[in-house]
C-alpha cells in the first residue's frame, strides 16, 4: 500500500510538473524592446518616409528649378522673377515640355530651356493622370475666360493644345463669381488638381495666351 502511495504521489508531481511547462509554453512572449524604443523607430520610420516624399518631387522634374523661381503656390505672380521671354510670333523651335508629377512646365527654344513655370496637371486615378499624355500642338482656340457648368469651374487666359478645344492651358480655377478658387490655387506647383487641363499662374497663362504661336509643340509626359 505504501508502494501504491508512493506512485501515486510520484504521479502527481509529474503531472503538476507538466501543467506548469504547457502554463510556460503556451504564456504569450515578452518583446524585450521597450516601449520607448518602438515608438522612437516609428518616429524615425515617419521621419524617413516624409524626407522620401520630398526627395521623389524633385526626382520627378527633367530639369532643376532656376534659383528665381518662386515657392509653389504662388498664383499672382509670374514663376520666375525674371521677364517672359521675348517671343517671335514665327518661330518654330519652340516646345513646351509638361511634367504632370514634377508640377512644372518648361519653354524650350533649340531644346534648351529658356523658362520653367509652376503648373498643376490632371488628377491620378488608378495610375493614369486625367490628362493625356504625348505629343500635341498649340492651336487657335484662345480666350478671355471660359466656365464649365457641368464642373462648376472655370478659368481665365485659356489656350487650346488639342484640336477640339478640350485641352487647355490655362489660369488657376474660378468659381462661379468669377473669383479664384483659392484652395485649388494653392496647389499650382505643388500637387495635381485639374480634371485634365493644365494651370498655370494667372501672369503666366495670359503670357502664354497673347504670345505662344501657333503650331509649336507640346510634349507631355508623366516626369
Amino acid at each position: 500500500m505504501k508502494r501504491n502511495i508512493i506512485i501515486g504521489v510520484a504521479c502527481i508531481i509529474v503531472a503538476f510538473g507538466a501543467i506548469i511547462g504547457l502554463a510556460k509554453a503556451c504564456a504569450p512572449q515578452t518583446d524585450p524592446t521597450p516601449a520607448s524604443s518602438v515608438a522612437t523607430q516609428s518616429k524615425n520610420k515617419k521621419t524617413h518616409h516624409k524626407k522620401a516624399k520630398k526627395i521623389n518631387a524633385a526626382i520627378y522634374r527633367p530639369y532643376k528649378d532656376p534659383k528665381d523661381l518662386r515657392k509653389a503656390g504662388t498664383w499672382k505672380k509670374k514663376s520666375e522673377t525674371k521677364k517672359h521671354p521675348k517671343i517671335n510670333p514665327n518661330e518654330t523651335d519652340l516646345t513646351l515640355r509638361v511634367s504632370l508629377k514634377g508640377n512644372r512646365t518648361y519653354l524650350l527654344r533649340k531644346g534648351k530651356v529658356i523658362y520653367t513655370m509652376l503648373s498643376t496637371g490632371g488628377i491620378y486615378k488608378k495610375g493614369k493622370s486625367l490628362t493625356p499624355t504625348g505629343k500635341y500642338t498649340i492651336q487657335g482656340g484662345r480666350g478671355d475666360s471660359f466656365f464649365n457648368y457641368n464642373l462648376g469651374e472655370g478659368a481665365n487666359n485659356w489656350t487650346s493644345w488639342s484640336p477640339d478645344n478640350v485641352y487647355l492651358f490655362h489660369s488657376v480655377p474660378t468659381k462661379g463669381d468669377g473669383t479664384y478658387n483659392l484652395k485649388e490655387a494653392k496647389k499650382l506647383g505643388q500637387t495635381q488638381g485639374s480634371h485634365g487641363c493644365i494651370r498655370l499662374s494667372v501672369p503666366d497663362s495670359r503670357w502664354i495666351m497673347n504670345n505662344i504661336p501657333n503650331g509649336t509643340k507640346v510634349v507631355i509626359k508623366d516626369k
